[in-house]
């Protein structure tokens, strides 16, 4: 059973959602607002968030951007908006998964249980896991920490997940569809998705798409990660 905080301004819809939820054993609070929601997740350790879009002092991607700055709680957007475009960018922007109303109890259930697989794997409820080395790069799944010649990489959720899947698998191509499957945990996507990760990563490790070390992209095949010429 989850931690669950349910972020919806429609009375009736955020009642049953509260009962729903909580006749499934879920621990759950509630409230109206995006600025109630920042102020929770500061102070309450959630196992995931159902965020609707359309708030009432500010628009639900606002606030996903703003949730992101603070945690890495998984979040389920629950939104009638249905634009697919909308959907990539909030993909992209750190959420999760994407319901569009109206949807069934069983159907948030699935997300949900989903969506708290994949968290509390990488959280460490899996195995141990060993340290990863690529060249000059380190990650630690476990302790969900990476460095690069020593130094901590601040990553996002997504992009230590990203990371250390293909740190895993060093030197291997890994197709695009195959990353969104086990990194993204969905079955279909805009190759954006990836890319706009794989831009920020790449940020990070201090290399361009031109000028690639680490991170190697085949055009029309897949991503790579293998260390850099030379390095033992």
């Amino acid at each position: 059973m989850a931690s669950v905080l349910v972020v919806e301004d429609d009375q009736f819809v955020r009642s049953a959602l509260i009962r729903h939820l909580s006749d499934a054993g879920h621990t759950v609070r509630s409230v109206g607002t995006a600025l109630e929601a920042l102020r929770e997740v500061a102070h309450v350790p959630f196992d995931v968030v159902v965020l609707d879009l359309g708030l009432p002092d500010l628009d639900g991607s606002e606030a996903l951007k703003m949730l992101r700055g603070i945690t890495d709680v998984p979040v389920i957007i629950a939104t009638a908006r249905d634009d697919e475009a909308e959907i990539v960018r909030l993909l992209n922007d750190g959420a999760d998964d994407y319901l569009t109303k109206p949807f069934s109890f069983e159907h948030l259930s699935a997300r949900m249980a989903a969506v708290l697989r994949r968290s509390r794997a990488l959280a460490g409820d899996a195995p141990p896991s060993r340290v990863l080395t690529v060249g000059g790069l380190t990650v630690d799944p476990l302790r969900r920490q990476a460095e690069l010649d020593g130094t901590a990489l601040d990553l996002t959720r997504r992009e230590f997940d990203l990371l250390a899947f293909l740190a895993g698998r060093p030197g291997v191509v890994v197709p695009r569809k195959e990353l969104l499957a086990e990194v993204w945990q969905q079955s279909y996507g805009d190759d954006q998705t990836i890319d706009v990760h794989l831009s920020w990563l790449r940020r990070k490790l201090g290399e361009t798409a031109a000028n690639p070390r680490y991170l190697h992209t085949l055009r029309g095949v897949g991503v790579k990660l293998e260390p850099p010429a030379g390095a033992a």
